[in-house]
C-alpha cells in the first residue's frame, strides 16, 4: 500500500522550516512566491536549492531571468508570506513591501536576510521543479528573530 499524501504532509510539518520570498525580475516588473523549501547545499562552491510548483508564474520569471533571490523572512511578517503565497498577480504582491535591487534581483526592505543566485539548473522532480542557484551576494540583519514555519501554522522561535 502507498503511503497517503495527506499524511505524509502531516507528518513532514512536525520538522520547522524558515519561511522565504523567492524574488526575481520577471518580464512585467518583479515577481515572487513564498517557500519553506530552501537549503544550503555546498560551501564550494556557495549553492543555494530551492523548490518551485511546476505551475508556479514564478518558476517561469527565474527561467527567464536566469537567477533568483532568497529573502528570509522575520518574525512579524506572517502577513507578506501570506500575500506570496496568494494567487494574486506579481505586480499586486509587490505594492505589500518595498524594495531594492542587489545583485539583479529585488531585495526585499525588512526581510530577516537574503541571498542572490545565478540560476545553475532546474530539474523537475514529481509537482516541482528543483532549482539550483550559485550564490552571488548575501547580507542579514545580526538582530532579529526568523519567521517559522511549524505543523501548518506561522510561529517564532522560543
Amino acid at each position: 500500500m502507498a503511503p497517503d499524501p495527506e499524511r505524509f504532509r502531516m507528518v513532514i510539518g512536525s520538522f520547522p522550516t524558515g519561511v522565504t520570498i523567492v524574488t526575481c525580475h520577471g518580464p512585467d516588473g518583479p515577481a515572487g512566491l513564498t517557500t519553506n523549501a530552501i537549503t544550503s547545499v555546498s560551501l564550494d562552491p556557495l549553492l543555494m536549492l530551492v523548490c518551485f510548483d511546476n505551475g508556479s508564474r514564478t518558476l517561469t520569471a527565474v527561467r527567464d531571468a536566469g537567477r533568483f533571490a532568497i529573502n528570509i523572512l522575520r518574525a512579524g511578517q506572517e502577513d507578506l508570506a501570506r500575500v506570496f503565497a496568494s494567487k494574486r498577480v506579481a505586480r499586486e504582491k509587490f505594492e505589500s513591501v518595498t524594495h531594492a535591487v542587489a545583485h539583479g534581483v529585488p531585495v526585499l526592505d525588512g526581510a530577516l536576510a537574503w541571498v542572490a543566485c545565478d540560476l545553475v539548473e532546474l530539474r523537475r522532480a514529481g509537482d516541482h521543479t528543483i532549482g539550483l542557484g550559485a550564490v552571488t551576494g548575501m547580507d542579514a540583519d545580526p538582530d532579529g528573530r526568523p519567521l517559522v514555519f511549524f505543523r501548518g501554522a506561522y510561529t517564532t522561535l522560543g
